[in-house]
């Protein structure tokens, strides 16, 4: 007896157009191929539409201690990395890069902020304080010798963000009390443990601010 083998498009079971599974699977994944590498070359031909930022680096303007500064960024570059990887602004630091421990502290528009948590390209247009702003003119703002007087430092990781945070806080309560210093500054973390003189500094600071009418030294307002 005589066998004779079936091609194997008699063997798959057929659609109910009449074209089998293996060859409607075959078309498919071609076709579906052919469609992806148009679109792929459609997008690699294409430019972003106009006053889309990105991929790719794109120079922006950041306000910094009242000085307009060009610079090329990342749309995903945190205001941290274009300050000290960019602008060699390193006065702030980069410590748990999670928006946890406050080392990293700035004054943006008034406010504090963590540097490791807000874009560089959200702050176009924004007033932006760091800490080298505060020994710009011809005396230090009075948080940064009472720092000093109180011994409210010691490794020196968290004490830029805490001067920022100290400074912030009597911008905005220029006479505080002791338990509105301790609420007021707990967004930042000391490894070492100076809590106690870093708010007799605070407490100091603002005694100073109160003897001069409120006038501060240091760099500009930014």
């Amino acid at each position: 007896m005589s066998s004779t083998k079936k091609p194997d498009h008699e063997l798959q079971p057929a659609t109910s157009s009449g074209v089998s599974r293996r060859g409607f699977l075959g078309t498919a994944s071609a076709t579906a191929g052919a469609v992806g590498s148009g679109l792929l070359e459609q997008s690699a031909q294409a430019a972003p539409p106009a006053g889309v930022m990105g991929p790719g680096e794109t120079e922006i303007t950041l306000t910094i201690n009242g000085k307009a500064t060009k610079v090329k960024v990342e749309t995903r570059t945190t205001l941290l990395d274009a300050c000290r990887e960019r602008l060699e602004i390193t006065g702030a630091k980069r410590v748990c890069d999670r928006g946890t421990c406050g080392a990293c502290t700035m004054i943006v528009n008034g406010k504090t902020v963590y540097g490791c948590t807000t874009l560089a390209v959200d702050n176009v247009g924004k007033k932006i304080e760091t800490i080298e702003n505060l020994t710009a003119g011809a005396k230090p703002h009075p948080i940064v010798p009472a720092f000093s007087n109180n011994d409210a430092l010691q490794c020196g990781y968290c004490t830029p963000g805490m001067v920022m945070a100290s400074k912030g806080l009597l911008d905005r309560t220029p006479n505080p009390t002791y338990d509105q210093v301790k609420a007021g500054l707990g967004g930042n973390l000391c490894r070492c443990g100076t809590y106690v003189g870093i708010r007799k500094a605070v407490l100091e600071a603002a005694k100073e601010l109160r003897a001069s009418g409120g006038r501060t030294s240091g760099g500009s307002n930014a």
